[in-house]
């Protein structure tokens, strides 16, 4: 019986600016990563997300990413370990309160763009990330990259980690995303995307981009829902899923 989550990164408008299509997203997904304020997310918007959460029957987590507004937390900044780690516990707490206020639990915790990726790589910067997690609250999971230094260093610390891979991303030799800068690292191709994603949940395997196969474990799968065509890929991808014999269920049942 083969089981996994699927997770959308959501609650990533604020102030007077919309990013995504989070209502029609949440209804196809079971966990959700919602932002927290400081690559996105303000405390409105976490309070509508988790509420909205809540009422699709979809688990939620934290979304921390470096302190970056302007350029989405997706640009890689220079920070001790012990500023990644009171950046993250800052950004737990301030979740924590609106997953208290609703009456949810705070599933896991899934750094952001250039936070994951460079903590995906540097085991200083994974340890940091996970200690905040365990001294805060160590019931919650690490959402992780599959293969990643991250992963090594939940289980070092003692956490749950649960190994995501991304539906619409391709893959180095090595396990880790081909950079979205060179050609060829996002799949457009939905057919190809969802073969490839079936493949990994049912085989645990992935082709890289220079023709290795590389041995995934997965338990989450990342999709996303910025535009009406994204939605539709959630949409179709569930379904396949499914179809596979694929039980889709929040990570908290998997890890």
């Amino acid at each position: 019986m083969f089981k996994v989550d699927l997770n959308s990164d959501l609650g990533e408008s604020f102030g007077a600016y919309t990013i995504g299509l989070d209502n029609e997203v949440i209804a196809h997904v079971s966990s959700a990563n919602v932002a927290c304020g400081y690559h996105a997310g303000d405390p409105l918007v976490m309070e509508k997300t988790v509420a909205a959460a809540k009422a699709a029957g979809v688990a939620v987590g934290a979304h921390p990413g470096y302190p970056d507004l302007m350029g989405f937390g997706r640009r890689n900044m220079v920070c001790a370990p012990k500023e990644v780690k009171a950046y993250v516990k800052y950004q737990l707490g301030a979740l924590m309160a609106f997953t208290k206020s609703n009456g949810v639990p705070l599933q896991h915790c899934k750094p952001h763009g250039a936070l994951y990726n460079m903590a995906g790589k540097d085991l200083d910067l994974a340890l940091a990330i996970a200690e905040a997690i365990a001294e805060v609250d160590d019931k919650i999971i690490l959402l992780a990259l599959a293969n990643s230094k991250m992963v090594e260093a939940g289980k070092q610390v003692g956490l749950r980690v649960a190994s995501e891979v991304f539906a619409d991303r391709a893959y180095q030799a090595d396990g880790s995303l081909v950079p979205r800068k060179l050609p060829g690292a996002v799949i457009h191709d939905t057919d190809v995307a969802i073969a490839r994603t079936v493949r990994m949940v049912k085989e645990g395997k992935v082709t890289a981009i220079t023709g290795e196969e590389v041995p995934l474990e997965v338990h989450s799968i990342c999709v996303h829902g910025d535009n009406p065509s994204a939605v539709a890929f959630v949409k179709n991808i569930r379904a396949r899923l499914e179809e596979e014999g694929v039980t889709i269920a929040p990570i908290a049942q998997i890890v």
